[in-house]
């Protein structure tokens, strides 16, 4: 089961593909309040209905909560994908997810990293979680350079490799110097600037 906060550009096509893959999504919000559907959504109708109307309110499906009931409902993932900031040392330990998905901008605080860990929920954080579209940015650089058009299913099968490594890389360190993912990917960073910093003979 998938609740998501924030039924933008990001929350709503995460709806979209989840929904497509089979999961349940139970619980939406946009800046007008949430909605809950045990029993799931019908997230191509949500979705159309949302992109056509810019809102979910008076989507005729669901029951009207708010965004901060929204993050207590008892779920597989909580997608925040709105604002910075909305999980913190107040409200995270209310949370009844077993992951935490960044989709947004620094959702989740440091306080409520701690928090995590010590109740073993996993935060899949926003520098790998947002890392799609910027490597899809990269592709499209590639392209330009390169002057060649890439197929739709050749950027898709490079994304998937790419972020697959990403994740394998992140698992390896994590288990390595057992820290959180967010911790991980920091790690990963800095040794990636060392790597180049070293090869071009600048340290």
């Amino acid at each position: 089961a998938v609740v998501i906060q924030g039924f933008g550009n990001v929350g709503s096509y995460a709806g979209k593909f989840l929904s497509e893959m089979g999961c349940k999504v139970i619980g939406v919000s946009d800046v007008h309040g949430g909605l809950r559907e045990p029993d799931g959504f019908d997230v191509p109708s949500l979705f159309d209905y949302n992109y056509k109307n810019r809102t979910i309110k008076d989507c005729g499906q669901g029951t009207p909560i708010t965004n901060e009931e929204l993050l207590g409902i008892e779920c597989d993932f909580l997608i925040p994908a709105a604002l910075g900031g909305v999980i913190h040392k107040m409200n995270a330990e209310e949370l009844k997810c077993k992951i935490v998905i960044e989709a947004a901008n620094g959702p989740c605080t440091a306080e409520a990293d701690e928090i995590f860990r010590s109740r073993n929920v996993l935060c899949v954080p926003d520098i790998f979680a947002n890392a799609g579209g910027v490597t899809v940015s990269y592709f499209e650089w590639a392209q330009n350079i390169q002057k060649y058009k890439w197929s739709e299913s050749k950027i898709n099968d490079e994304l998937e490799q790419h972020m697959v490594d990403a994740h394998t890389r992140l698992r390896r360190v994590m288990n390595v110097y057992n820290i959180p993912m967010r911790t991980a990917a920091f790690v990963c960073a800095v040794e990636e600037v060392k790597k180049a910093t070293e090869e071009r003979g600048l340290e």
